[in-house]
């Protein structure tokens, strides 16, 4: 009776918590549960946004594999580049939702992986026509919108107050494998520009060379 007792408080206490981010959400009473209900609802409409904008490039890029096969991977980024680079600055912002305090993260992970993604997406894919078509790209944002498709998600339920242990654990467990694969694809990117770097700086100088003689 003692155990069924604390179950039930247990799960009348859960129900009450999702009826108090439900009710903060959308039916906010006093002033200050206003100002919590707005800054709940962004958080859930970036987060939404976000997801959907990954849920897109994902369906999108596996079509277009499942269609073309491995002709798809040289396009890959003329396919998808404009909403993944949407996607990418938009997650600066996450920066400022941390040192704002409306979302409970550790800022310096969080600024580290926004700050590369967006160097290696402007400075090395964007930048360089070359590293464009590369394999390594379609590889990355497969690996990034995994990753992605695992966070977000997982946001949005804690958000609503309906998280589950299945989503936690696939959220802090399948990604940790995934963000090691993306940090080897991320250093293979830097590779490829850096080699093609090297080839564009050495083809101009042997030009110039041919040049004057």
């Amino acid at each position: 009776m003692r155990e069924m007792s604390t179950s039930s408080n247990l799960g009348f206490a859960k129900a009450q918590e999702t009826t108090s981010v439900h009710h903060l959400l959308f039916r906010p009473s006093f002033p200050g549960e206003m100002r919590l209900s707005i800054r709940l609802a962004y958080l859930f409409l970036y987060n939404l946004l976000q997801f959907c904008g990954h849920t897109w490039i994902f369906a999108n890029m596996t079509a277009r594999f499942l269609t073309f096969g491995g002709d798809a991977l040289a396009d890959t980024f003329y396919a998808v580049g404009v909403v993944m680079s949407l996607c990418q600055l938009l997650s600066v912002l996450e920066l400022f939702h941390i040192a704002d305090g409306i979302e409970k993260a550790r800022l310096l992970p969080r600024f580290v992986q926004v700050m590369t993604r967006n160097f290696l997406l402007f400075m090395v894919i964007v930048s360089q026509e070359e590293v464009q078509s590369k394999p390594v790209v379609c590889a990355q944002f497969y690996l990034w919108n995994i990753l992605d498709l695992l966070r977000y998600p997982h946001v949005l339920l804690c958000l609503m107050g309906t998280d589950s242990f299945g989503m936690l654990w696939a959220r802090y467990t399948l990604s940790i494998p995934i963000y090691i694969m993306s940090v080897i694809t991320e250093g293979a990117c830097v590779t490829v520009w850096h080699s093609l770097r090297a080839r564009e700086l050495r083809l101009e100088k042997w030009n110039k060379k041919i040049k004057r003689k």
